[in-house]
């Protein structure tokens, strides 16, 4: 499980004029903490992104851009960021955001290494090479998987399966015409971004009516995703969780309960795993406070499923237990560089 304290963003009770709880990244890891499953020498550091990470994928245009204050309002859609000093916005506002890109690019290695991970933040689904929006500001799906591309030997193919109440058009746009990826996108038809051009590079897409609810949505979502994996064979599932599909979400538009967002990552989960497919986890969008505790059940499920361990053999006599394994693992990654 990939977090920092420093994804959550705090700045004079700006970030409220935005439906997204941005401390829901905290609450999650004190959720899991109060629970026993977790405790701080078993988190990854996550790092943060730096320009020579984003410049990956990102073009140094548009990250020239973020240093305009009025451009981080229109992507964060918290208008008042116009008016501050950018030194302010870089520090309060996209240095959390650089550091949750960063927990999604290392969670993609040590998914790779480990069988799964979760990173606590990321899933900036709406964010391009040369584009942000809709609070999504780097575009951490594409970084991870060019990263793994580009610098872990064995992975050559994809599955990005985009479960958030909205259209995942940024990393549609960067995948557009690559063999490599294969997209699955569920989302309500009728919201944003609704990125006609974007579709194009959707594989596999399941456009939902207003006030889904669990059973036809969960029925949907097996069978595509059971689909998806049997159409194109990855290295890697890069699962972008949101919880914004959660019945009475200000801007889903879905009807989805509690029991039914934990069934539903249970399902992909299931699914990847039991084909040998590492995940990824990005928890991505989701508007009301109860979300946090809804994902920290929904972490508690997939471990007492066993869906959160590493295919190994048994440990040998004289091996490190599996707890200092994941100790170790994430020391490994906390002291990594992303280069």
């Amino acid at each position: 499980i990939v977090y920092s304290p420093d994804y959550n963003i705090t700045f004079m009770g700006l970030e409220k004029l935005h439906p997204f709880d941005a401390g829901k990244w905290g609450k999650i890891i004190n959720f899991l903490k109060e629970e026993k499953l977790i405790a701080d020498d078993l988190i990854v550091q996550a790092r943060e992104a730096t320009d020579e990470d984003l410049l990956v994928v990102h073009t140094r245009r548009y990250l020239n851009k973020l240093k305009w204050s009025f451009v981080v309002a229109t992507i964060t859609e918290i208008p008042p960021v116009a008016f501050l000093p950018n030194f302010i916005v870089q520090r309060k506002v996209l240095k959390p955001l650089r550091t949750q890109t960063g927990g999604t690019i290392m969670a993609g290695k040590l998914a790779m290494d480990r069988g799964w991970a979760i990173n606590v933040g990321g899933g900036f689904h709406h964010c391009s090479s040369d584009k942000g929006g809709g609070f999504c500001a780097y575009a951490d799906i594409t970084l991870a998987i060019k990263f793994l591309f580009e610098r872990v030997q064995g992975v050559s193919r994809a599955t990005i399966i985009d479960l958030d109440a909205h259209q995942g058009n940024g990393h549609e746009r960067d995948f557009m015409d690559d063999p490599r990826v294969y997209i699955m996108d569920a989302y309500n038809r009728y919201i944003y971004p609704g990125d006609g051009f974007a579709k194009r590079a959707i594989k596999r897409k399941v456009e939902l009516e207003w006030g889904t609810e669990d059973t036809e949505y969960l029925q949907k979502v097996q069978t595509h995703v059971e689909g998806a994996l049997n159409e194109f064979k990855p290295d890697i599932v890069v699962y972008n969780a949101g919880t914004d599909i959660l019945d009475g979400d200000p801007l889903g538009g879905l009807a989805i309960s509690p029991q039914g967002i934990v069934k539903r990552d249970e399902l992909v989960f299931r699914a990847a795993r039991s084909r040998g497919v590492p995940v990824l986890m990005l928890t991505s969008g989701g508007y009301q406070k109860r979300t946090a505790r809804i994902i920290a059940d929904s972490i508690l499920n997939l471990h007492s499923l066993g869906l959160l361990g590493r295919q190994q053999p048994a440990c040998a006599l004289g091996s490190p237990s599996p707890d200092q394994m994941v100790r170790d693992s994430a020391q490994d990654f906390s002291n990594l560089s992303l280069q």
